[in-house]
């Protein structure tokens, strides 16, 4: 791992922030982002499989996966896509099945840094405190940490296979 990720969740407050650089330009984090056959190799984390059902990255569009634990359920995210500015900006809903009616909305944006850099900026707003709070006790951090990691090395091949 080249660059950590910065998470931050102020305890009293509905907002939840993650930052994270990668040595890789905005065009090929979007790609890894935005294309099924390649998000399934960086979104699946804890030795979970990954079943995407639907993927369509584009205003309108939407988004649906699963998470399949070797020893459980599985657990079903979805959302849709409000905007998607290639290579730049995401502004999408996302929604866990095991908590309906909590709608996160997601602002994701790509903050070209020169030098083939890019900085990763995701704003979630929860619906309420406890919804935001539940979420960090779930331990979701370390779900995003490890896929933050996984698209860093995701990132890394297709910047070496480009080259």
């Amino acid at each position: 791992m080249t660059n950590p990720t910065t998470i931050t969740a102020q305890p009293g407050t509905p907002f939840l922030d993650m930052i994270r650089e990668f040595e890789a330009p905005p065009e090929l984090v979007w790609r890894a982002t935005s294309e099924p056959d390649l998000v399934v190799q960086w979104l699946a984390v804890c030795d979970n499989d990954m079943r995407i059902d639907g993927w369509d990255v584009r205003p309108g569009g939407g988004y649906r996966y699963a998470h399949i634990p070797p020893d459980g359920p599985e657990q079903v995210f979805h959302g849709v896509y409000h905007q998607a500015v290639p290579n730049k900006l995401v502004i999408q809903t996302f929604e866990w099945a095991g908590a309906p009616d909590q709608v996160c909305i997601e602002f994701i944006a790509l903050e070209e840094l020169g030098g083939g850099r890019t900085r990763m900026v995701s704003h979630s707003v929860f619906p309420s405190v406890e919804a935001q709070e539940a979420a960090v006790a779930s331990g979701m951090e370390h779900g995003m940490r490890q896929s933050m990691d996984q698209l860093e090395d995701l990132v890394a091949t297709l910047r070496t296979n480009a080259a």
